[in-house]
């Protein structure tokens, strides 16, 4: 998406699909897209905590894996953007599709007796994943994953506003707070989508930690992190009320929100 006239750096030639809008190694040598690499440290480190913080409280696996899940795309996100190879982008768009049906698999599994597992979901979500896989390898169009993946995403906002709406009216401020930030990186996605010639002169006269601000794409990772956290919350919290574990959604260093549970239920 990105003019061609960049520099050259570590990694060589960018062999990736995508070439997004910030310009090429112009802030390392080692890294192609310096903001839209560290960005995904937000999808990455608090994940981690999260599902550490999920096994602590002894909560089913299926939300460790979602935590887990989450830090994966952080990772390869990382690795794609400081690399912009294409064996590194398939590391970061393919593990948006597996987090993101597990993260579907546990929404649609909420209501459900404690540590059940629903075979049926998981064969379809598998199914979906395998072919996603196989038909992006042999047609390398990036549309294909993006409205793969909002298939997968508009399959979790509306089981999320049905629940909020139907069943735990008290989660609404947790569902639509996931929802707003998530969209709202979806906008700063598609302002450095299109107009990115416009953000790359700005830059020129702008300072650099300036021009940084402006680096769309980054905003994208750190807004959708957090957006995606939040949805893992929501789940992990209505899937705890359900088992009456009592969640309460706490916040570390008074600035990053966690679901701490009891746990067991006492009478």
């Amino acid at each position: 998406m990105a003019p061609s006239v960049d520099r050259q750096g570590y990694w060589g030639r960018p062999t990736s699909t995508l070439d997004w809008c910030e310009e090429n190694y112009a802030v390392s040598f080692y890294i192609a897209e310096f903001w839209n690499t560290m960005s995904n440290l937000i999808m990455i480190v608090p994940p981690l905590y999260g599902a550490l913080q999920t096994l602590k409280d002894g909560l089913e696996s299926r939300y460790v894996f979602a935590f887990l899940g989450l830090a994966a795309v952080g990772i390869g996100s990382w690795c794609f953007h400081m690399t912009l190879q294409y064996e590194m982008q398939l590391l970061d768009e393919l593990p948006m599709i597996y987090s993101c049906c597990i993260f579907v698999y546990c929404l649609y599994e909420c209501f459900k007796q404690e540590n059940s597992i629903n075979y049926i979901p998981i064969v379809v979500l598998a199914g979906f994943s395998i072919a996603v896989t196989v038909v992006y390898l042999q047609w390398k169009e990036p549309v294909f994953h993006q409205v793969m993946y909002g298939i997968l995403v508009g399959c979790l906002v509306l089981r999320s506003v049905y629940i909020v709406t139907w069943v735990y009216p008290w989660h609404r401020s947790l569902c639509y707070a996931s929802l707003a930030v998530f969209f709202l990186g979806f906008v700063f996605w598609n302002v450095d989508n299109l107009l990115c010639n416009t953000l790359r002169a700005s830059r020129q006269n702008l300072p650099p930690l300036i021009g940084a601000v402006t680096q769309f794409h980054a905003w994208w990772h750190i807004l959708t992190g957090l957006g995606s956290h939040l949805h893992v919350l929501l789940s992990l919290q209505t899937r705890a009320t359900y088992l009456r574990r009592r969640p309460k959604v706490k916040f570390l260093c008074s600035v990053w929100p966690m679901v701490h549970t009891e746990h067991r239920w006492r009478s």
